[in-house]
């Protein structure tokens, strides 16, 4: 089998969609679908079903392949409106897998309703579709219920307050169409260990049988790997390990949230991550942000890194404020040696964010 030593980017392959919204966690259906998390946008005015609002969340679905994309708004995602007085609730759309009929959704749950000061995730909310969006309902088949501030609680709510508030931003690995590259029967699933420098550069981990996505006290946390690759699970979340650390930085608390896939034709796990950049002062994307790849032979690694942008610029834009790079499961090639990357861009020109939308960009993955 050939080596990877490298990724490059098809600077002029970039693309960007009409519409808004960031985040853009991703999954590959049985249907060919793709289902697509928007975070904090209004979606896309050409979709039917466009309402004008801006969501929190919400969930649609993807069909076709660069550049000829269709977005389609699944009417049966219960609202998560944004800007609502008062603020009752707040939920964001973290990762998201289509399993046979069913789609499994974690969102993070938000300490407070309110911005800055210290904002952070505590928490996250897992709901779920049989009928393929159609309709939603809560991880005890109750229909979806938001809870507020004061409702949520270890009994609806996956993870809340654990220690070091882990797994509040989770991120299940993407084994192709319909999970269909997976053997072992188990979900994966990846998070920061917590929301402080130290700990949020920490990728830690658990699975869980396909069956068992819905029941908590099924969730395996990784806590070492053994001598002969293989890895030690525990079902205790004290028990946990790191599974990888990230460079150590000073990255805002939404930062260091993976998006992993297999590439089944190169028969190796992909990672990308990223860190947001500060100006001197301390100011979000204040800077060009961090971008970095790693592959792995086992979903729990060790993960060895092949690709680095202290400074993530696409298309050489010294602007640029690029961040939460997704990998689309159904965009690897045939052949696994290139994929698309689907990202969103901060950056102000003339007073309005217009890159603040549906990124994606072609990449190479080079061999030896």
């Amino acid at each position: 089998m050939k080596t990877v030593v490298g990724i490059r980017k098809f600077e002029e392959s970039l693309q960007r969609s009409a519409g808004s919204g960031d985040n853009w966690h991703m999954t590959w259906a049985r249907d060919d679908r793709q289902y697509l998390v928007l975070g904090d946008g209004k979606g896309w005015p050409d979709v039917a079903g466009f309402t004008g609002q801006t969501y929190h969340t919400r969930v649609y679905g993807l069909n076709g392949d660069p550049p000829d994309l269709k977005f389609e708004h699944l009417h049966g995602y219960p609202d998560l409106v944004s800007g609502e007085k008062p603020q009752k609730n707040r939920y964001y759309g973290a990762s998201v897998l289509a399993i046979d009929d069913c789609i499994y959704h974690f969102l993070s749950v938000p300490n407070r309703p309110s911005d800055p000061p210290e904002p952070r995730f505590v928490g996250t909310k897992l709901i779920f579709s049989s009928d393929n969006g159609h309709s939603w309902k809560n991880q005890d088949g109750t229909p979806v219920c938001w809870e507020e501030w004061t409702q949520r609680n270890r009994e609806n709510m996956v993870f809340l307050n654990e220690p070091g508030e882990a797994f509040s931003l989770v991120t299940l690995l993407q084994m192709g169409r319909n999970y269909e590259h997976n053997k072992d029967g188990y979900v994966y699933a990846y998070a920061p260990n917590g929301n402080c420098e130290g700990t949020m550069d920490q990728l830690v981990m658990f699975r869980v049988l396909q069956g068992k996505i819905l029941d908590r006290s099924a969730y395996e946390f990784f806590v070492s790997c053994n001598q002969d690759g293989s890895a030690h699970w525990s079902k205790d979340i004290n028990d946990r390990g790191v599974v990888h650390a990230f460079p150590q930085c000073r990255w805002a608390w939404t930062c260091w949230r993976p998006s992993v896939v297999y590439n089944a034709p190169l028969g190796v796990f992909m990672m990308v991550n990223w860190g947001m950049g500060h100006s001197a002062d301390g100011t979000w994307f204040g800077k060009p942000g961090y971008l970095g790849f790693w592959l792995a032979e086992q979903p729990w690694g060790p993960w060895r890194q092949v690709h680095e942008e202290t400074e993530w610029t696409p298309l050489g834009d010294l602007q640029a404020q690029a961040y939460q790079p997704q990998i689309s499961p159904k965009w690897i090639a045939r052949d696994g040696r290139s994929f698309w990357l689907v990202f969103t861009d901060f950056q102000l020109v003339d007073g309005e964010h217009p890159y603040y939308c549906f990124n994606y960009q072609k990449f190479e993955i080079l061999t030896e």
